[in-house]
């Protein structure tokens, strides 16, 4: 089923960027790179994350919740987008658990933990992170918050059970917000 989804995902992807043209190298090069693909600042959140190949299971994910209309919507939106290795290190079967349609609830629910209403660069994260004496408390769209600290020069997420994400790539561009590539899916307490 997850298979299912990404490829037909991926297909979909692919329809959209031929429909769209290709980008020429040397615009590509001024754009952000995520999975080996360029992020076009002027596009959603949705269509640049279905182009990067890094993040095909969170776009199912997406898809499977019902919220790619949502994130494809003005926003402005920060979304803390776990990799697909990332989604590799839950509990083997916990993804295509939660892509089934019972448990759409829950799948939202961990989904728009990623989500900060609001669009927060790396610059505004590290300035807030600094400006609370090193953790910052950010509220979510599923209504938890999670916590941003910095390791060095490095953002770190931490959820409500404690896990911590590192954020691998900060600060790519989008029509709708912001996004910044995480190494670990992020779980609400609930």
């Amino acid at each position: 089923m997850l298979k299912t989804l990404i490829r037909s995902t991926a297909f979909a992807s692919l329809i959209a960027v031929g429909a769209a043209g290709f980008t020429t190298a040397a615009v590509a090069q001024d754009m952000t790179m995520v999975g080996g693909v360029a992020m076009d600042p002027d596009k959603t959140i949705v269509e640049n994350a279905s182009a990067a190949p890094n993040l095909s299971t969170l776009v199912a994910a997406v898809t499977a919740a019902g919220l790619a209309e949502t994130l494809g919507g003005e926003g402005p939106f920060t979304v803390f987008a776990p990799t697909n290795a990332a989604f590799e290190k839950l509990p083997a079967g916990t993804v295509e658990e939660l892509l089934k349609p019972e448990n759409k609830a829950q799948l939202t629910k961990i989904l728009t933990y990623h989500v900060v209403p609001a669009a927060a660069t790396s610059e505004a994260a590290m300035k807030m992170i600094e400006d609370d004496g090193g953790d910052h408390p950010a509220p979510t769209v599923a209504g938890e918050n999670i916590s941003l600290s910095m390791d060095g020069d490095s953002i770190i997420v931490t959820d409500a059970q404690g896990n911590k994400a590192t954020v691998e790539q900060a600060h790519v561009m989008q029509s709708n917000g912001v996004v910044h590539v995480i190494d670990t899916v992020l779980m609400p307490a609930s």
